[in-house]
């Protein structure tokens, strides 16, 4: 899967999937190599140090980085093409899969009041308040 994710650049989704599922991971991969009859992946990846190798049990969760391929970028005739071609549609009944929450709702509340805020005159009341009221300094 990608690092990136729709919203921002945070890599979380790959670490989260390998624990929910108890895979191993590898991060930010630059090169991949599969060994399937041992069932082994070997993962490369850069860290601020040089290059780090990975050996990873199947099945693995492994998140790539841009350095893993170079993108091909499609011809006008084969974009062309791809216009034309029917979409499949499937349901989740078709790929015999339940769609349903895994979560309960047990409440929801709001978060208590909290007090307003105070507009002070000076910097020496606002010290004066730290050290008296607050005990922060």
């Amino acid at each position: 899967m990608s690092r990136m994710a729709i919203d921002d650049d945070c890599n979380q989704t790959g670490q989260m999937i390998a624990g929910l599922l108890k895979w191993p991971q590898g991060t930010f991969a630059s090169k991949v190599v599969l060994d399937e009859e041992n069932k082994v992946a070997t993962v490369e990846r850069e860290v601020d140090g040089g290059l780090e190798t990975l050996c990873l049990d199947l099945p693995a969760v492994i998140t790539t980085d841009l350095r893993l391929n170079q993108p091909r970028y499609a011809t006008l005739p084969n974009i062309m093409k791809a216009k034309s071609k029917p979409i499949k549609k499937l349901t989740p009944q078709d790929l015999n899969v339940e769609i349903k929450s895994d979560l309960e709702v047990v409440q929801v509340m709001e978060p208590p009041k909290r007090k307003a805020g105070v507009v002070l005159s000076s910097v020496d009341e606002l010290i004066d308040k730290l050290k008296n009221e607050a005990h922060v300094i």
